[in-house]
């Protein structure tokens, strides 16, 4: 399979492609520019989808992966902000496709629509506020092979708690909210770990830096729920999906104690930059996940399969640039 090549290992400095859209517009990304009075940069009021698409095994121009339920994540994550404004779904799925064809993208990329407040509207105090701001949105892409090591991940399991629902939407990718991973990511790489696995504010298991978190004991694959102040992330549905339909296995939700994810036998992360990683430690313990018949190999190689276009009935989770 292509994506198994050595070479589908990313730059250390991926392109970025030359055209962006901005308020509506397309325009070169180096003539691409906000007012540092910009809301969302003063405050980070923004909200953003990371979104892949893949070139199939048979060819034929890239498809993006899940597009459509990216932009109803983002539309609902903007909800939240009381970003209202957005352009309606068919003309902004039109608009990012119309930039990638601009971009002439032939080979895996990446896609980033930011919708963000903007600036006070007339006759509104200074502040830190959601209502009385005006919004924009954005859109870049560059080209994206695998960046995540192929070997097995070595996780901690953080002293920072993942920021409670009831403090930051944890189903909303804000962009101010990222900090938060990136306090445990920053703690876990000087400890010589490559993520980490935050706990919510219970002292349950939460997920990953920037992925949701799955374990495997005793043949049973388990995930955190929901509830448990996490990304509904659209990798983790397609996990469950896959599981369920190739495999015949019910995917358990429910809390997760940290001890027990130390005792699995297998654990991987899922999400659209870290894909399916099966993660070999935690902590001191070693994992099962690498195993050529782990349950945590069976799922990636299946999901490769799907964003490559080699599981016929999945492939209405695709979208064609061209």
């Amino acid at each position: 399979m292509n994506a198994d090549k050595p070479d589908n290992i990313a730059p250390a400095r991926p392109v970025h492609h030359r055209w962006v859209y901005l308020n509506g517009e397309f325009i070169e990304a180096q003539q691409a520019s906000l007012a540092i009075t910009t809301q969302a940069f003063n405050y980070g009021t923004a909200v953003f989808e990371g979104i892949r698409g893949y070139m199939p095994t048979a060819g034929g121009g890239v498809h993006i992966f899940r597009l459509d339920e990216h932009l109803s994540r983002l539309r609902q994550s903007a909800s939240l902000l009381l970003i209202d404004d957005l352009p309606e779904h068919e003309s902004l799925k039109a608009s990012i496709l119309s930039l990638l064809r601009r971009n002439d993208v032939g080979d895996d990329c990446y896609i980033r629509p930011i919708a963000y407040k903007h600036q006070l509207l007339p006759g509104m105090g200074f502040g830190v506020k959601l209502s009385g701001v005006s919004s924009g949105l954005s859109v870049n892409s560059l080209n994206m092979r695998r960046y995540v090591k192929q070997d097995g991940l070595s996780c901690a399991i953080s002293g920072w708690r993942r920021v409670a629902d009831n403090a930051i939407p944890a189903r909303a990718k804000i962009t101010g909210s990222y900090v938060n991973s990136a306090f445990a990511m920053e703690s876990a790489q000087r400890s010589g770990y490559d993520d980490a696995i935050m706990l919510n504010s219970l002292g349950y298991v939460a997920e990953a830096t920037t992925a949701n978190v799955f374990m495997v004991k005793q043949g049973r694959i388990i995930t955190p729920p929901v509830t448990a102040h996490i990304l509904e992330g659209i990798t983790r549905a397609s996990v469950i999906e896959l599981a369920e339909n190739y495999l015949g296995l019910e995917v358990e939700q429910r809390d997760i104690l940290p001890s027990e994810l130390l005792t699995a036998d297998e654990c991987f992360l899922s999400g659209t930059g870290v894909e399916i990683s099966p993660v070999k430690q935690i902590e001191y313990h070693a994992l099962q996940s690498l195993e050529p018949d782990s349950l945590s190999i069976k799922i990636k190689n299946l999901y490769l399969q799907a964003v490559r276009g080699e599981l016929d009935a999945f492939n209405h989770w695709l979208t064609p640039i061209y």
